[in-house]
């Protein structure tokens, strides 16, 4: 529970170092009782802060995924 908005996190998929304090994490969280959305946003160590971040369906997932492999490193 992060402040009075219910989420629980069913998976976590990445998780970046930290950086001043918060790491970044790409997690499936359940936002209150709404259908589970891909998350990506900085956590504190215990997961009791966050910052701001992105929620994705999956479908927008895949087509971030498939933009990203497009791109040349």
């Amino acid at each position: 529970m992060t402040g009075n908005i219910k989420c629980e996190i069913l998976e976590t998929f990445i998780e970046f170092p930290e950086i001043h304090g918060y790491h970044l994490e790409l997690n499936l969280i359940e936002w209150g009782d709404n259908e589970p959305k891909y998350d990506l946003r900085r956590w504190n160590e215990d997961r009791s802060r966050m910052t701001k971040g992105i929620t994705l369906s999956k479908e927008e997932l895949l087509v971030l995924q498939d933009k990203l492999s497009n791109i040349k490193f």
